[in-house]
């Protein structure tokens, strides 16, 4: 069962963690998610996590009520109380827990420290390839 840990090993050269301060505003997060193609960023504050900001919130929190990104601060409108994992928890685990609540990115904190983020596509991709890895393993077998 592979667990988080591999996947951010795996992906260690490219792990970058996107953040805003909380007095930031909503423009800005927006403009640091379209520059990077992401569909979130943590809200950190003294390298420590204080939410978090996906399109969600800002199409739901922002948009609706008629507030301008200019000059709302991010504090308005992030989630506050964030569901992380750890590096122990598995795929299957974590792709379970974000099903089951509806969101897409988990971040990987351990110790009060960030270390990354996973989205549901890293976990289905992760999953792909072991059943993938399963299937040539067992064409392998059957074939000798």
């Amino acid at each position: 069962m592979t667990t988080i840990g591999t996947l951010l090993d795996a992906k260690s050269q490219s792990i970058v963690i996107f953040s805003v301060l909380p007095g930031q505003t909503v423009r800005e997060a927006l403009e640091l998610m379209k520059q990077h193609d992401i569909g979130c960023v943590l809200v950190m504050e003294n390298h420590r996590l204080k939410g978090i900001l996906s399109e969600r919130d800002y199409a739901r929190k922002m948009i609706l009520s008629g507030k301008a990104s200019a000059t709302t601060p991010v504090s308005e409108i992030m989630t506050t109380k964030v569901t992380c994992t750890t590096r122990s928890n598995s795929v299957d685990d974590c792709l379970e827990l974000m099903s089951l609540h509806d969101f897409r990115h988990l971040p990987v904190v351990e110790d009060d420290k960030v270390l990354g983020m996973v989205s549901i596509r890293d976990l289905v991709s992760s999953i792909i390839r072991e059943q993938q890895n399963t299937i040539d393993h067992l064409q392998q077998y059957i074939a000798t």
